[in-house]
Order: structure tokens, then C-alpha cells, then sequence
């Protein structure tokens, strides 16, 4: 039995909403000037009401129902009061499981790959505190800092889990699983900068807990770990007492170092929410969610093998890639190929867009279009250009968006089926590579070397099929 014990708190926001949980102010607050996307009900002035945005109750649901958590028929609001210079009202509204009612969602389970499942304690719909910069060398060293309260008020759903992780691994397989499930509900955009933070809790089986704050990503989350587990290790061994506490990430030190003594939850003097009343979900809220909820990624993998006939490697690359999967399946209403399409897109298409994969409108915004996919693989099964030809075009594509039977026009690419044209390459190649013709006699797979010859030879454009069949041909002739 593993002595590390680990549990985390995820925080994703519903960056597909309009509007703040509790107002009008922009759900999107990315591109504007800090301190401009806040009113008085963000801060909570005297004489403002909170008004609860309804899309953000049925996505946070939607969130619940995904990963197998109850969802009651009521649930109530709570401040959880704590002075911050995030929040602008010193309190946040959230979700308190107590007095008979729960948060939006209790009681789940998620599972991992290898099939080992994460209990998931609760799912609280509740705001997002503001944002803190540290001018100098970071929150540890500064004495100064500049607050936006742009984000503070937008929708944030935080996904609680129970300790039932024993090692980093693990953690990134159930985040990066999380992300994608987040993507294919519509909710989250989890590229966007800041989108979904994680924070973690790690103790040694009987000790005290310990938190991990202000972790950048997910990558960094496993550093933060592996370093705390290394940390709490040496004290357990020399039997010196792990304190309860809150620790932040140093992403540069690559450490965590004390933020605070851990709080308790009467700490945060939990009480109702006296602005917004018990909401009444309804005996087919649920239902009805359930029966219009997007396809999970799962779901998704399951059609991709039974209905495209793709290999479960090639739909665990698409599916991993929610916008790439879209983009496979916008590509197929315009040219039923799904097979070819597929593989097409995860190897020469997806080698050339990886540099730019962690940018949120990556495949928006480039020139390439689903349509572009379509011809060029149309024009690859219709014999008309070679495969090698195909990413030579694929780059001219990429650098003007012309078509793919433009640019083959434009540079006469179309592939050389012309038995006396392609017999000249043939004769060629064996006058230059006298050797490999007499390995070739010997040992029939040299003949692939001959013929690579060809393709080079022809730029790519040689039919292999005919180029083959003449070298076969030209060796079995007895003056070869």
C-alpha cells in the first residue's frame, strides 16, 4: 500500500458563457484593460442583488452527470467569507454541503484508463476570485503586487476529488481525461490562458494534509508533486512532524515554500447566501440534460471505431484533440473517406500544426480548410498524385490556402502514370546504381531502394505501382 495520498481541487471556468455567474459583466475577460470588466454587483456594493446566470447551472450539471456524480432536486448558495486582495467583496459565493442540501453534484466517479477509478467528493458551481501579479521575483520575495478584477465574478465550476491518488502519473492522466471531457461537454476551452487551475493536496498516509497553490499547468502540477512527495518523504523518515499548511509553486525554484498555516473550514464562516434563495431544480431537469448533452469523449471513441472503421490508435490520437476530431469529421461531409482522411491528418497534417497545437483558435485561423483536406485526399485515392506529392502541397496549402488541384496545376505535380516517361526513370536510376541493381537480383526487398530512386528521380510523381512493375520487369530480364 502506497504511503503517498493525494487529492486535488480542480478550478475550471465556463468560458463558453456570455456573462459573470452573478451579473452581466463579460464571461471573456482576456483581451480587455485590467479593471474594466467589473460593476458593483462584482463587488458587491450596497443596494446590488446577485442574479443567477441559468446556463451556468446547467452546464456545472451537465459536469456532474459526466462524471457520475447525484445532482439533488434543490441547492442553495453560500458566502465563504475570507479577506483576500482578490476579492473585491472580501467574501465569494459558492456551494456548502450542509443543512440537507449538497452542491451541484456529490458522490462520483471518474476512471481512469487502466481502469482504476477517482472518487469525486463534489462539484461546486461558485465565482472566480480576481487576479494577483507580482511585480518582482515572484509572491514570495515581492513586496508589491497589481490586482485586475476582470475575472472576479466569472462562472467557475471546482471539481473536488478524494485522496485516491498515489502518484503524479496518475494525477496527469485523470487532468488531461478531465480536460478533454470539459472540451466535448462545450463548457470549458481549456487552452485558454488561466481557463483550468489545479490545486493539489498531499499527505503520507496518517500525516497532516498539505496544499499546493498556484500551480500554472499541468505539467507543473506533476513537478509540485513529485517535489512535495520528495519533501514530505525526508521528514517522515527522520520523523519530523509534517505541518498542516498551505504552500505555493515556485515555477522558476521549481520548490514550494509556506504560504500560510492550512485554515479549517469554520475558518471561512460559511452562512446562506441571503440574496439568492433555494433553487428548485425540477423532478426532469436532469433528464432532459441528459437527453440533449453533447457526445462524451468515450462515446465518441466508440463511433469513431464501430462507424469510421479507424483503428483504436488512430481514434485515440483524433479524440485527444477535440478541435483535431472535429476538423477529421467536418472534412468527411465533404469527402467520405474516413479511413484515409484520418490517417492523413495524424501524421502529415498534425506534424505541421504542432508548433502552434497549444494556441486555443489554432485550427480556426489557419489557412487550411476542412475542404482542402478533402480534395487533396480525393486526389490521392483517385491516383491522380502520388502521397509524397500530396505533403508537398500540403505545404503550399498551408502557406497560401489555394486549392490542392490549384497548386498541382500551378506545379504540374500530377503523378506520371506514362509507362515510356516512367521506363526513361527506370533505365536511369539502374545506369547510376549498377550495385544496388545487383543486390537487387539477390535480395528482392532491395528492390525498395530502386524504387525510392525512381520517386526521387520523378520529384515524387512516379506511379509506385507501375515504376514497380517495370523494375520487377527490368531485373528478371536476363541483360539487367
Amino acid at each position: 500500500m502506497s504511503l503517498v495520498m493525494i487529492g486535488l481541487e480542480i478550478h475550471a471556468q465556463i468560458t463558453e458563457l456570455k456573462s459573470k455567474l452573478f451579473c452581466s459583466c463579460r464571461g471573456n475577460y482576456r483581451d480587455l484593460v485590467p479593471n474594466t470588466n467589473i460593476c458593483e454587483t462584482c463587488c458587491g456594493l450596497p443596494g446590488t442583488l446577485p442574479i443567477i446566470n441559468k446556463k451556468a447551472i446547467e452546464y456545472s450539471t451537465m459536469t456532474s452527470i459526466a462524471l457520475g456524480c447525484k445532482v439533488p432536486d434543490k441547492i442553495m448558495f453560500y458566502r465563504k467569507n475570507y479577506f483576500y486582495p482578490d476579492l473585491p467583496k472580501n467574501f465569494q459565493i459558492t456551494q456548502y454541503n450542509v443543512y440537507g442540501f449538497s452542491s451541484i453534484g456529490v458522490d462520483g466517479s471518474f476512471e481512469l484508463d487502466d481502469s482504476k477509478k477517482i472518487r469525486i467528493s463534489r462539484i461546486q458551481l461558485e465565482e472566480d476570485p480576481g487576479r494577483i501579479t507580482y511585480v518582482e521575483g515572484g509572491m514570495n520575495v515581492s513586496n508589491s503586487a497589481l490586482i485586475d478584477y476582470n475575472r472576479a465574478g466569472v462562472a467557475l465550476i471546482e471539481i473536488v476529488t478524494e485522496p485516491d491518488f498515489t502518484n503524479p502519473k496518475e494525477v496527469r492522466l485523470f487532468l488531461n481525461k478531465l480536460s478533454l471531457t470539459l472540451e466535448h461537454l462545450g463548457i470549458c476551452d481549456t487552452l485558454m490562458e488561466g481557463s483550468v487551475r489545479c490545486d493539489v493536496n498531499v499527505s503520507m498516509k496518517g500525516g497532516n494534509k498539505v496544499e499546493i497553490k498556484n500551480i500554472n499547468s499541468f505539467k507543473e502540477v506533476e513537478k509540485a508533486i513529485n517535489y512535495e512527495i520528495t519533501r514530505q518523504t525526508s521528514l517522515y523518515n527522520r520523523n519530523i512532524k509534517i505541518e498542516s499548511e498551505t504552500r505555493h509553486w515556485d515555477d522558476r525554484k521549481k520548490i514550494t515554500f509556506k504560504a500560510r498555516s492550512k485554515e479549517e473550514e469554520h475558518d471561512y464562516r460559511y452562512f446562506p447566501e441571503p440574496d439568492i434563495p433555494i433553487i428548485v431544480l425540477g423532478d426532469n431537469f436532469v433528464s432532459n440534460l441528459k437527453d440533449h448533452m453533447p457526445e462524451l469523449p468515450n462515446q465518441r471513441f466508440d463511433r469513431f471505431v464501430l462507424k469510421y472503421n479507424l483503428s483504436e490508435h488512430t481514434s485515440n490520437i483524433l479524440i485527444n484533440d477535440k478541435k483535431l476530431a472535429d476538423f477529421f469529421e467536418s472534412t468527411l461531409e465533404v469527402y467520405f473517406s474516413p479511413v484515409e482522411i484520418a490517417n492523413f491528418l495524424i501524421t502529415d497534417f498534425k506534424s505541421m500544426i504542432e508548433d502552434d497545437s497549444d494556441n486555443t483558435d489554432y485550427l480556426r485561423n489557419m489557412k487550411v480548410k476542412p475542404e482542402h483536406i478533402a480534395e487533396l485526399v480525393k486526389m490521392i485515392e483517385g491516383n491522380k498524385i502520388s502521397r509524397i506529392t500530396a505533403k508537398d502541397i500540403l505545404v503550399k496549402i498551408f502557406e497560401s490556402g489555394i486549392l490542392p488541384s490549384e497548386a498541382v496545376n500551378n506545379t504540374n505535380s500530377f503523378k506520371i502514370a506514362d509507362e515510356k516517361t516512367l521506363m526513361d526513370a527506370v533505365e536511369s536510376v539502374f545506369e547510376t546504381e549498377k550495385s544496388a541493381v545487383e543486390d537487387a537480383k539477390r535480395n528482392h526487398e532491395a528492390i525498395n531502394f530502386l524504387l525510392g530512386k525512381v520517386m526521387k528521380f520523378t520529384n515524387g510523381r512516379a506511379d509506385p505501382k507501375i515504376a514497380m512493375r517495370l523494375i520487377n520487369n527490368k531485373l528478371n530480364k536476363p541483360d539487367a
